[in-house]
């Protein structure tokens, strides 16, 4: 559906890009404002800021809310769009940009993801969300980690040194080292309980994350339902050996990997936290769901 955008709202995440997005966000409002779209400039001192600037722009009426940022920015959108006919637009400022690439907008370059904007085709995609066993909830676009990759989500967070990709690495390395399998219990559209042992478990709704790792490779966020790769290997070597063909979703012919797609799945495993977007979103144990039509996106139209 294209309908002409002539009011938005971009939302900047100063932090975004190692400290990138301010200047993104100057190269795409003067684009938006060249193609003749009246735009309204906020900027977000933390994540509650961002929020409340969100929903006070929605509430006078925007036509789109553009985010500047990286995927962690995008999700705080998504609690405010979701469920909304007001479209998310993107312009990539981030590290990972995963969301970017699932859409097709393209990165690097403020101005073509502007364009994407103004040229005003949306379309409704599936959005996930997180039930936490404490009855808070959290809507999700992209994969929920759980297991090694949270694991080593949590100690990077802990980390105060060194900044940017290579605290990861090194968070990595270290997780690498104390590898184990860890208890998982898994329900899939609620049938009977799955009581087996894993490295990790990622539920996707869009195929990759942490900068274009296809973990869920086949993953389509337009058929109502959640794909899930479970990785199963105590072995240090062969899990750096998956590593590169994450990039290349061919890991899940390996016979450490399977694959189970469905509505809702319900995970428990002590002691690991779910991360959704890149961000922390809640304790295991949750129930995890597709929600079918929840977000409109501005992206470019199909070839």
């Amino acid at each position: 559906m294209t309908s002409a955008i002539s009011r938005v709202t971009v939302l900047t995440n100063p932090a975004s890009g190692h400290g990138n997005s301010p200047h993104a966000a100057e190269r795409a409002i003067t684009r938006l404002q060249q193609r003749g779209v009246d735009v309204t400039a906020v900027v977000g001192r933390d994540a509650d800021h961002a929020r409340a600037l969100m929903r006070e722009q929605l509430d006078l009426g925007t036509e789109a809310l553009v985010v500047v940022g990286g995927d962690g920015a995008i999700g705080l959108a998504l609690q405010e769009l979701a469920g909304n006919d007001i479209p998310l637009g993107i312009v990539p400022a981030g590290t990972g940009n995963d969301h970017a690439r699932e859409y097709r907008i393209p990165t690097g370059d403020p101005e073509a993801a502007a364009d994407v904007v103004a040229d005003g085709h949306a379309a409704t995609v599936d959005l996930g969300r997180i039930e936490s066993s404490d009855g808070t909830g959290k809507w999700f676009g992209t994969v929920v980690a759980t297991g090694f990759d949270s694991l080593v989500s949590d100690r990077a967070n802990r980390m105060r040194w060194p900044h940017g990709r290579m605290r990861y690495n090194l968070a990595m390395l270290a997780e690498l080292s104390k590898l184990r399998l860890l208890p998982f219990r898994l329900s899939f559209d609620g049938g009977a309980a799955v009581h087996t042992e894993l490295t990790m478990a990622a539920i996707g709704n869009t195929r990759s994350y942490g900068g274009g790792m296809l973990i869920c490779p086949d993953a389509d966020p337009t058929d109502g339902l959640l794909d899930i790769t479970m990785i199963s290997s105590a072995s240090r070597a062969r899990l750096v050996r998956l590593f590169p063909t994450v990039f290349k979703g061919t890991h899940v012919d390996l016979d450490t990997v399977s694959t189970r797609r469905a509505r809702t799945v319900a995970v428990e495993c002590p002691g690991i936290n779910a991360y959704a977007d890149g961000d922390y979103a809640c304790p295991l144990p949750a129930e995890i769901s597709a929600v079918p039509a929840a977000l409109r996106i501005l992206r470019p139209a199909a070839p």
